[in-house]
């Protein structure tokens, strides 16, 4: 993180600024196809209500993306926020090992992130992630423009993958 002194707005990546949808049937197989779900990120259609809103911050904020991507895909999630002109900001990804369900990865980061900075928003489409959040004092924006997606769900509540 840099030594900048505004809030920071955290923003989710899938389901929040990148359209997974093209990707979904992947998970829908048994056993779920790990590597093609997340080999077919970088072509993900930007969500145009999460770009907006991420632009909006920035204004005021440093943003910072908060994904439970592992951190095998960083070279492809880098690049992909760059190719969406979106503005820059550190990537925090878990650890390819992690699979912790998405809401305690999340929350356990939010902490760490608010002990030295004040976070503004946190705009995740979680709804499990959003409310943990929420509990947790965070004010939160919930990304719902996106379509949910149960296979999605599982993997990040169940399966810890995303």
């Amino acid at each position: 993180m840099t030594n900048d002194s505004r809030p920071l707005a955290v923003f989710d990546l899938d389901g929040t600024l990148a359209d997974t949808a093209h990707r979904q049937r992947f998970l829908e197989r048994s056993p779920r196809d790990w590597d093609a779900f997340f080999a077919a990120a970088p072509d993900d259609p930007p969500l145009a209500e999460g770009v907006a809103l991420v632009r909006e911050h920035a204004e005021e904020c440093e943003i910072l993306y908060l994904t439970g991507r592992p951190e095998r895909c960083r070279k492809d999630t880098e690049a992909w926020i760059a190719a969406q002109g979106l503005p820059g900001g550190p990537v925090r990804m878990r650890r390819d090992d992690d699979r912790r369900p998405a809401r305690r990865t999340k929350l356990q980061i939010l902490r760490t992130l608010a002990r030295g900075r004040r976070i503004r928003v946190f705009v995740d489409d979680d709804e499990l992630v959003c409310e943990d959040a929420e509990r947790a004092g965070f004010r939160v924006a919930r990304a719902r423009w996106a379509a949910a997606s149960a296979a999605l769900k599982a993997a990040q509540e169940r399966e810890g993958r995303t």
